[in-house]
């Protein structure tokens, strides 16, 4: 008797943070992940994740496309964060799934995508194509990320201080891509979530100010909560945008700061079928990895 087939994932974004944890998932279950890089710093990020296929392709190159999916069970698709035409590179990927005879596709979109920032925008051409592709899709809105605060955590231990540039009375809902990346698997190895559209965010919306509290509860010591500017920010974190890029970005801050963003746990803890991971213990795993790092040094 043969042996069974192996599916195969086509993964964009297998090198970096949300398609990273989706790889890592997809290969936990036993598929096989093929990445989709263009360099070879990528490939090997992306199979530090799990992948076990390097595919060479471009967004921006519909040929490229042709060969990355070849013999592929399915696509999971994030597009780059801030670029002008991170709507068109999702609309080639839908197309070229089309025609390559893919029927799973999964579009890790982004919460709200209708509350009119520019990069929440973006997503909703590819949702449009997505429907009118006859795809077995599913759509995930995860909320703000827990591990866009990671980078700030290497400060935080050494000044006792969490600062953001938007109000620190501000609520967000955020999530775990973990468990976002949970939610992706299922929809790409089984039919339970097709068809389906799915705002995802763990338990509470919390302020700065009790993120501060949680953090002070992992550290064993206070953690102040404060607010700085942009640019201050900027000076700092670092981040790797500029131009236009930037502007996004300081106008989501914004956005958080006048209205907040809201969401809801109920659909994460339905599909999961248990508690979504928590800010508590996301900071306890950055507590114990920054005592394990001193302990090592």
């Amino acid at each position: 008797m043969s042996e069974p087939k192996t599916r195969t994932v086509l993964v964009v974004g297998a090198s970096g943070r949300s398609g990273g944890f989706v790889a890592a998932e997809l290969a936990r279950r036993g598929i096989a992940v093929r990445a989709l890089v263009r360099s070879e710093y990528a490939a090997a990020t992306a199979r530090a994740s799990g992948a076990t296929e390097i595919a060479s392709g471009d967004l921006r190159d519909p040929e490229s496309l042709k060969a990355a999916l070849r013999n592929v069970d399915g696509v999971y698709h994030v597009g780059p964060p801030f670029v002008a035409d991170e709507a068109d590179l999702g609309i080639t990927m839908v197309k070229a799934a089309k025609r390559a005879g893919i029927r799973k596709f999964v579009f890790s979109s982004v919460i709200h995508p209708a509350n009119g920032l520019a990069n929440h925008a973006s997503k909703l051409p590819v949702e449009q194509a997505i429907l009118r592709a006859n795809l077995d899709y599913t759509i995930l809105y995860p909320a703000t990320l827990f591990q866009n605060m990671a980078a700030a955590w290497k400060g935080v231990v050494e000044t006792g201080v969490f600062a953001e540039p938007f109000a620190k009375t501000a609520r967000l809902a955020r999530v775990d891509y973990r468990d976002v990346a949970e939610v992706a698997a299922e929809a790409l190895t089984s039919g339970r979530l097709a068809y389906g559209s799915f705002e995802l965010a763990a338990e509470s919306m919390h302020d700065r100010v009790e993120i501060a509290g949680m953090m002070s509860v992992a550290l064993g010591r206070p953690v102040e909560a404060a607010e700085v500017t942009f640019e201050q920010w900027t000076a700092v974190a670092k981040p790797p945008f500029r131009g236009e890029q930037l502007a996004q970005l300081e106008r989501v801050f914004q956005s958080y700061s006048d209205f907040g963003s809201a969401g809801n746990t109920l659909t994460l803890r339905a599909i999961l079928g248990r508690q979504p991971r928590t800010l508590h213990q996301f900071f306890e795993e950055l507590a114990a990895a920054s005592r394990g790092a001193a302990a090592a040094a």
